[in-house]
This record gives C-alpha cells, structure tokens and sequence, in this order.
C-alpha cells in the first residue's frame, strides 16, 4: 500500500485573452497584485485560432501567457480559478467579458489548466473547477493531448512553456525537496 505524500510545489501561470491591449495590460497588472511578481512573459499576439470569443469580446482579440515568480500548491489551482474569475467579472461590461483568463500550473511532467467547464477529459476539484492536463512532457519538450486548445498546440506557446518549465526545474533544484 502506497503512503500519502505532500506534492512538489508547482508553477502558477495564466493564458490571457483580451479584447484589446489595454484590457490585457490592467488584467496582467491585477494579476500581479493578486498573485506576485510575473517572471516571464510571452509575445502578445493576435488571437486568431477560433471565433468562439468574437461575439462576447469582439475582435481584435489578444493572447499572451504569463508565468509567476512564487510556487503554489497544485490543489490551491481551483481558488486561484475562483479569483480569476471575479477578476474577469471586474472587466466585463454589459454583461460580456472583455477579458479571459485560465489559470494553471507547470511541473515537470505536465501543464494542468483550470476550468468551469466538465469533460470526459477533466477531473473536478471542487468548488466547482476541473482540471485538464492540456500538454506533457515528453523527450524534453512539451507535447499536446489530444484534446488541447489550438494556441495551446503552437510551436511558439510550446516553446514558451518549455522555458518555463526549465525554469521551475532550475528553482526546484535550488531549494531542494523542502516544502513550506
């Protein structure tokens, strides 16, 4: 019989949409109250992979990624969801969003995104979030499931995850296996 053990801490990151690059740059800024000082970014691009935001965000939409400088507990994804959701709420007008944003973490097998949303892919974690194992890790780079989002699968968004994996893995090294 296998003994309970306390994970290694993870590292949080949020993919970012918005409406414009002024919604994404108060958001990011908000994140970082909420959350600490961001490490590393990626490029703000055009979000052009689907349609599916159009009609609440409109066009013009931008994607960026964000990864941040403290650990966190992999079970505190699902609060961390919770408060990016009231977050997003902050910046919706009339009733429709004007920024997205999906939490979750990096380790080194995995990037785990955090939703509202079930599927047959997805495990609840409670206070009604799932979460996805959206890439793994495999022969030293990410690599997607079947099921991932289309930016998600881009060789720039892998490319990105996979410096930030490498930098969690460095930071886990030197702190060692202790867990406060």
């Amino acid at each position: 019989m296998g003994s309970p053990t306390q994970p290694l801490r993870v590292k949080l990151i949020a993919g970012l949409l918005a409406a414009d690059a002024g919604i994404l740059a108060e958001a990011k800024d908000t994140l970082r109250g909420e959350f600490g000082a961001i490490d590393r970014e990626s490029a703000v691009v055009p979000f052009t992979y689907t349609a599916y935001y159009n009609k609440e965000m409109g066009c013009g939409i931008v994607r960026q990624y964000l990864s941040f400088e403290a650990l966190i507990a992999p079970d505190v994804i699902a609060h961390i969801k919770l408060k990016t959701n009231e977050i997003e709420g902050r910046f919706a007008a009339g009733g429709c969003r004007k920024a997205n944003i999906d939490p979750g973490y990096v380790d080194l097998s995995k990037l785990v995104l955090a939703t509202t949303k079930d599927a047959t892919y997805r495990v609840y974690i409670g206070g009604g979030i799932y979460a996805q194992s959206t890439l793994f890790f495999k022969d030293n780079c990410f690599e997607p499931w079947p099921w991932t989002y289309p930016d998600y699968r881009a060789a720039d968004t892998v490319a990105f995850f996979n410096a930030v994996r490498g930098q969690y893995k460095k930071g886990i090294k030197e702190v060692g296996s202790c867990q406060s």
